[in-house]
């Protein structure tokens, strides 16, 4: 398997080709704004060094730390630093992880199953970091005579432990804990979320924790790395897609994620997904 040097270019290709692939990134492409796309993401930190936006909560990223995200999960890698910032990332077609899975072996399970105590963030140790990149060597140099069947061998493999992990993990209820730099960011991202259904301006956050307007700009833009408003259309964005893929009419999805009205919500959706709120949705219940 090639491995490749971008995000995009290895989301575009997992989606196209409906399996998955590597890229092996020691540089910054040009930062993605909080987003969300249709395949299964592994972050693997080689050198730590920035933060992680994912969905309402933010992380540290240090060495050794792998994070899942899937398809529905609005995310956006904050630029605190400059620096080398080396880590590999797995693209994955969801339905590849479905066709490789059995009735005893959910190999989806490390994606969809979210308990109470669910974190996006898996700190491996040593020796789990040393076989997670023995199995990405091994992906990305297989080549000759069976090379698909190995690779697919490997990427089974690969999921089997990462999923053994999860399952530890969460029997230990002992999931990481989101970073905490301003209790007043984790506050409006709260309060962001549990209202998501509503229409929420900067006015009416200024007015609920009784800060200028200009102030809680600031400082959601210091903590987080993106602005309210664009946070505010990923997330919305990402619970459509979840609701729509759920089988919800299009029209309720609109009411149900908090978009003043349907054209505002046709207009971020198609730019964000690069398809219809309809479309996305026949695609998904086909």
């Amino acid at each position: 398997m090639k491995e490749l040097n971008s995000c995009k270019e290895a989301m575009k290709a997992s989606i196209e080709n409906k399996y998955f692939s590597v890229a092996h990134l020691y540089k910054d492409d040009k930062a993605m704004e909080m987003h969300i796309h249709d395949c299964y993401e592994v972050y693997f930190s080689v050198s730590g060094g920035k933060q992680f936006l994912i969905d309402n909560q933010l992380y540290d990223i240090n060495p050794g730390d792998l994070f899942l995200i899937n398809q529905y999960d609005s995310h956006y890698l904050t630029q605190i630093d400059k620096e080398l910032h080396e880590r590999i990332v797995i693209m994955i077609d969801p339905e590849y992880m479905k066709s490789i899975s059995s009735e005893e072996t959910n190999l989806d399970a490390c994606f969809q199953n979210r308990s109470e105590h669910f974190s996006h963030k898996i700190t491996l140790s040593q020796e789990q970091q040393s076989r997670f990149l023995y199995f990405i060597n091994k992906l990305v140099t297989s080549n000759g005579f069976g090379h698909d069947l190995l690779e697919r061998a490997t990427f089974t493999e690969l999921f089997v432990m990462i999923n053994q992990i999860v399952a530890k993990r969460e029997s230990k209820s002992d999931s990481e804990k989101p970073a905490t730099y301003n209790e007043q960011v984790d506050s409006i991202l709260s309060y962001l979320n549990n209202n998501i259904q509503y229409p929420i301006s900067i006015s009416d956050l200024s007015k609920q924790f009784y800060i200028s307007e200009s102030y809680i700009c600031r400082i959601f833009k210091s903590a987080t790395g993106t602005t309210i408003n664009k946070y505010m259309t990923a997330r919305r964005i990402s619970i459509a897609k979840s609701l729509l893929a759920e089988g919800y009419g299009v029209s309720e999805v609109c009411d149900r994620c908090g978009f003043s009205d349907y054209s505002n919500f046709l207009k971020a959706f198609t730019k964000s997904v690069g398809i219809s709120p309809k479309k996305y949705s026949q695609n998904c219940n086909k």
